[in-house]
């Protein structure tokens, strides 16, 4: 794989990116690319997540299921558009359940790095996506990658916050030994999309939620504000 794994998370990856399904996978996105497929985000921008979030660092865990897939939207964070694209309607929604929990005003962006940059892990399952097709790239391989990533977050001492909204970032926990083990703090809701956010997204307050327990336990809150 192309990708410059950051430092810190390179004892938890380099195991699994040496694996045989890791290479199938570099090869599968190379051969893609080679055809004149776009794929979403850019180079050097598949890891952006664990980028501006180094292991030790981890508060907060968001997880998504896979990127944008319209031109210029996504940018290595899940649920996230660089600054200038239109808000996507989940993102919108997210907002207004954060205006709703904290009182502070929507932001007029998508770009979430500032919370990332606070310790806030915005991981999406899957790194990358064909333009224009939703899901494309699942089942690849890079479930290995990202089970490894919340695995490594979940083994820590540290408590430490999952939010997980939808079935599918819901399922992914399941899979992740010692998650559950009380620990940490699990923040569970539909997804914020505007098919399922009116059955228990909007009231859910997962921003006040989180830094409660965040403080509770000596981490700092975050500042949700953009």
């Amino acid at each position: 794989m192309s990708e410059q794994v950051p430092t810190s998370w390179k004892p938890v990856l380099d195991p699994v990116l040496t694996g045989e399904e890791a290479r199938r996978l570099g090869g599968w996105l190379r051969a893609e690319e080679a055809a004149g497929k776009l794929v979403y985000p850019p180079r050097g921008t598949r890891l952006k997540a664990l980028e501006l979030t180094p292991l030790e660092e981890v508060k907060v865990v968001i997880l998504g299921q896979d990127p944008y897939h319209g031109p210029g939207q996504a940018m290595g964070l899940c649920f996230a558009v660089p600054e200038g694209v239109k808000v996507p309607p989940s993102l919108v929604n997210i907002y207004k359940e954060l205006e709703a929990d904290l009182a502070i005003p929507r932001p007029s962006h998508g770009d979430l790095s500032s919370w990332a940059r606070q310790g806030v892990l915005l991981l999406n399952n899957t790194l990358t996506v064909g333009a224009g097709q939703a899901g494309s790239h699942a089942g690849r391989g890079w479930d290995l990658v990202t089970d490894a990533c919340v695995a490594a977050v979940a083994a820590r001492e540290v408590p430490s916050v999952f939010i997980l909204w939808g079935s599918h970032a819901q399922a992914k926990a399941k899979r992740i030994a010692g998650l559950r083990d009380g620990r940490h703090h699990i923040i569970e809701s539909p997804h914020p999309s505007p098919l399922s956010a009116h059955r228990g997204f909007f009231g859910s307050k997962p921003f006040s939620r989180a830094n409660a327990f965040l403080t509770e336990n000596g981490r700092g809150a975050i500042d949700w504000s953009l």
